[in-house]
């Protein structure tokens, strides 16, 4: 009897625990979908973004690659942007009629012409920038080229991610001083001060040669070329500091230009022409032949006066070569076979650039020295047109 009853006891148990098995089933299950909680409405949009700025990575990589050449580019907009001076007189300058003119300018134009064929209002744009304005211009592509009395330097190639062209003008850093000061060497400058302008090669120049010579001096710098050169007019410095072409143009803005002297020192090689931004092999190559024709016309003798005759009657092979008679060079450069022809006519062979500019008939009579031809003692040199 006892037995029976354990038996039906422990039954009732068993079947308890089914039911209550079974029952409990749904109750955890419907506890798990509650813990799965809905990501809220800030978490949904983090996921968004991060999927947006997943998905968008490929889009700034293409972005950050060239769509067109800068050829197309600037043919396309109709103009060419040129980086220059407004400030530097002989060299790049703004007239007060809105007018640009200089050394610098004029290879702006040229390279104009190689392009359009002519060079005003409708196909230049002249840029003026800054010293410190400058690697921010090319590498935001602001400018197409820069022709403003740069200087050629190995952290400029890297840091600027910039080219350089052919040298247009080889000069070299030098100082001012009033004649009445009595300084006659950089050593004399002991305990002085030195007005500067930043940004530039200048700047650093200043304080190598100093330092190694042993000179104690105060550099007092300037954000542009006229500010600095005020302050040593207004006779904050003890002198003046920039390359000594800059000199020989900026002398002459003073209100008394004989009371100023130009010592006889050479502080650093400065070795300027135009640069543009790395990647456009095509770029390069229309900058750099630009240049080159006006050399090489110098050199055989092609001047704008009689550029359309030696066309027409030039026997010498080099020459026709050049001026795009024979062979097909221009195409070569995405160009028109006479682009050298338009440049000499338009803007002339490099003497004629450099004469007009600084030469003998203008207040700098600025000598031509290594900027002389090759074949007369100079630096100048073209590779040739073959």
């Amino acid at each position: 009897m006892f037995s029976r009853k354990l038996l039906l006891i422990v039954g009732l148990l068993l079947l308890v625990g089914v039911v209550a098995a079974q029952c409990a089933q749904p109750q955890v299950q419907e506890v798990q979908k509650v813990e799965e909680a809905q990501p809220t409405e800030a978490v949904q949009q983090a996921q968004v973004a991060e999927t947006q700025e997943v998905k968008e990575e490929p889009t700034v990589v293409e972005v950050q690659q060239p769509s067109e050449s800068r050829l197309e580019a600037v043919r396309k907009r109709g103009k060419l942007i040129c980086g220059g001076n407004a400030n530097l007189a002989g060299f790049g300058y703004l007239a007060e009629d809105g007018t640009f003119s200089g050394f610098d300018i004029d290879f702006c134009r040229a390279l104009a012409v190689a392009i359009f064929g002519v060079a005003d209002d409708t196909t230049l744009e002249i840029r003026p920038l800054t010293a410190s304005d400058r690697p921010i211009a090319l590498q935001t592509n602001e400018i197409d080229v820069l022709i403003r009395n740069t200087t050629y330097t190995l952290s400029r190639d890297t840091e600027w991610a910039a080219n350089f062209g052919p040298t247009t003008f080889y000069d070299g850093q030098g100082m001012m001083v009033r004649k009445d000061s009595g300084i006659k060497t950089l050593e004399d400058l002991e305990g002085g001060s030195v007005c500067v302008q930043t940004g530039t090669t200048t700047e650093l120049n200043l304080a190598d040669q100093m330092a190694a010579r042993g000179i104690n001096y105060e550099p007092k710098v300037f954000p542009d070329a006229p500010s600095t050169l005020a302050a040593y007019q207004a006779g904050n410095c003890d002198g003046f500091t920039t390359d000594k072409s800059g000199l020989i143009s900026q002398k002459q803005e003073l209100e008394h230009p004989e009371d100023h002297v130009i010592l006889d020192v050479t502080m650093s090689k400065e070795p300027l022409g135009p640069a543009y931004a790395h990647g456009d092999d095509q770029w390069a190559d229309i900058v750099d032949w630009t240049v080159y024709c006006t050399i090489s016309a110098e050199e055989y003798g092609v001047t704008s006066e009689n550029v359309d005759d030696m066309v027409a009657n030039s026997n010498d092979p080099v020459v026709k070569r050049m001026l795009g008679v024979e062979g097909d060079l221009g195409k070569g450069l995405g160009l028109d076979n006479d682009f050298c022809v338009k440049i000499i006519r338009a803007v002339g062979n490099y003497e004629e650039i450099y004469n007009r500019n600084l030469g003998p008939d203008t207040p700098f009579n600025v000598p031509r020295g290594l900027n002389s031809l090759w074949t007369e003692g100079g630096l100048l040199y073209s590779p040739p047109f073959r």
